[in-house]
């Protein structure tokens, strides 16, 4: 077994693990691991929602969860030797489920809390649980089904540099400034608004080693600075980030472009299974 350089504890929040975790991209947040070029490593990663969904019957957590938190990342983690304009090659030779926490599930989020690509048909909050046994899932809310899944890390990347930082900031606030927001009623009756760019917001931020958002905001400076800047973990960008390939798994190989010196690896965002385009989420807690 390989050394794991990031464990977490998967009945504590992301705040409260002893390695920290963020949920945010910025040049100034400071890794917590370094490896050697060439060195096999295991990490371990919490749910992309940092706990906020339980394993029980009801769907109010699915409803209420708090986008502004999401994605947490275990990371960064620095690569002696790498600089700025060089190219990350990052083999993925496992993935599994952390002992002891062997379930995930699948998400319908309302359509008044962000929504989905079936939110017109599906408008309303719903979960389904599954039980991971190796590379088969089944499901006490939808009996009779058990597949294979493919386990992969939705969310992979390396840190931005300021530079980077500050064109996507513009470039969204741009986008937003000039397509505004989606405002729609929901076949429930609620008043649905869909921003089209998630923008730099410190409420729900953990920036790592340097705190969270219910211990920093408004008492740092400099961390209140990072929180303003820092972007959201939602898009795909440059350096990777939220790509949800659903084939990227055991086996693959990825290159990253390398943005800031030491190159700062995060990722998280654990898939069991995934359709093409994310129309359904699973989640389990995984090691790649």
């Amino acid at each position: 077994m390989p050394p794991t350089i990031i464990s977490v504890d998967p009945k504590l929040p992301p705040w409260k693990q002893a390695i920290p975790l963020h949920n945010r991209w910025h040049p100034d947040i400071p890794p917590v691991a370094t490896v050697q070029q060439n060195q096999v490593f295991r990490v371990e990663c919490v749910d992309w929602t940092g706990g906020q969904i339980h394993n029980n019957d009801s769907a109010e957590d699915i409803r209420n969860v708090d986008l502004s938190q999401v994605h947490y990342l275990s990371g960064p983690i620095q690569v002696a030797d790498a600089q700025r304009g060089d190219l990350l090659k990052v083999e993925i030779l496992n993935l599994g489920t952390l002992q002891g926490d062997e379930w995930g599930f699948t998400g319908t989020f309302a359509k008044e809390n962000g929504g989905g690509f079936l939110t017109d048909h599906y408008p309303c909050a719903t979960k389904a649980i599954w039980d991971l046994e190796g590379i088969y899932c089944s499901s006490r809310h939808i009996p009779g089904v058990r597949f294979a899944g493919l386990i992969h890390p939705g969310l992979i990347g390396t840190a931005p540099s300021a530079e980077l930082l500050r064109i996507w900031n513009q470039r969204e606030a741009n986008l937003v400034a000039e397509e505004g927001t989606i405002h729609e009623k929901t076949l429930c009756g609620c008043l649905s608004t869909r921003p089209l760019a998630c923008l730099p917001e410190a409420k729900g931020a953990l920036l790592g080693k340097l705190g969270h958002f219910q211990i920093m905001a408004g008492k740092d400076v400099e961390w209140d600075r990072i929180a303003s800047e820092a972007a959201r973990t939602v898009p795909g960008r440059e350096n990777g980030g939220n790509c949800d390939i659903k084939n990227l798994t055991r086996g693959c190989v990825i290159y990253f472009p390398v943005f800031v010196d030491g190159a700062n690896l995060s990722m998280g965002d654990m898939h069991f299974s995934q359709g093409d385009g994310e129309v359904s989420i699973l989640r389990d807690y995984s090691e790649p």
